[in-house]
């Protein structure tokens, strides 16, 4: 398993974890926002032939339109649209080829947030939508080529997302529908993308949404 994000020591905690378990797991850190040519070769040096890709590199930010935080909106679009963009470039070709010989599968972890409104949330829930809509339009690509694509859509989850938000008032309503509806946990989500990855190779579940029990 190659494990990419921009704060190495975080990476090689998680990396530490998992070795620890008895996995094996490559820490590479890379900005998915840019050129990942090195952290290509890194993976390719480790495990060779990549036939898995899942797309969770995302940033939540909220503040009313009106506000023009630009600086946010560019950040957000950055990381959920063009990181996306980017990670999936840089492995097609592996996913194409592997999808030769076996199961190879591209996951997109998008949101719920894709098909609702949430009130100072228009930018955040955009870029979902955009991931949504991404997902879809390269399964008629590379599906025909054999490779699954699944786009994945959890609702309130508990991560580091909701920290980044600098509006008091929209941290406090967030904390406030955490504690009403409950929030799944990361390992829940993960279960959800190995049961969708483990299905035949002629299987491809297309669209999950995954959300608590309690959110409607």
């Amino acid at each position: 398993m190659a494990l990419l994000a921009r704060r190495a020591d975080r990476l090689a905690d998680l990396a530490d974890k998992i070795a620890a378990e008895g996995g094996q797991a490559l820490a590479v850190a890379a900005d998915v926002t840019r050129d990942l040519a090195g952290a290509v070769a890194s993976v390719h040096d480790a495990f060779g032939r990549v036939d898995l890709v899942v797309n969770n590199a995302g940033v939540m930010l909220a503040n009313p339109f009106t506000d023009a935080r630009t600086d946010e909106w560019t950040r957000m679009i950055d990381t959920n649209i063009g990181g996306v963009l980017n990670v999936t470039r840089a492995f097609t070709p592996d996913l194409v080829e592997a999808a030769t010989t076996g199961p190879a599968d591209l996951v997109n972890i998008s949101s719920i947030a894709a098909h609702l409104t949430f009130p100072n949330f228009a930018v955040y829930t955009a870029t979902k939508a955009a991931v949504t809509h991404l997902s879809a339009n390269l399964r008629s690509e590379l599906g025909p080529k054999d490779v699954r694509v699944t786009n994945i859509e959890p609702g309130f989850t508990a991560s580091e997302l909701a920290d980044h938000i600098d509006n008091p008032s929209v941290h406090e309503d967030l904390g406030t529908w955490f504690a009403d509806v409950g929030r799944l946990t990361s390992a829940e989500v993960a279960d959800v993308v190995g049961y969708t990855t483990s299905r035949p190779k002629h299987v491809n579940l297309r669209q999950v949404m995954v959300l608590p029990t309690r959110q409607t």
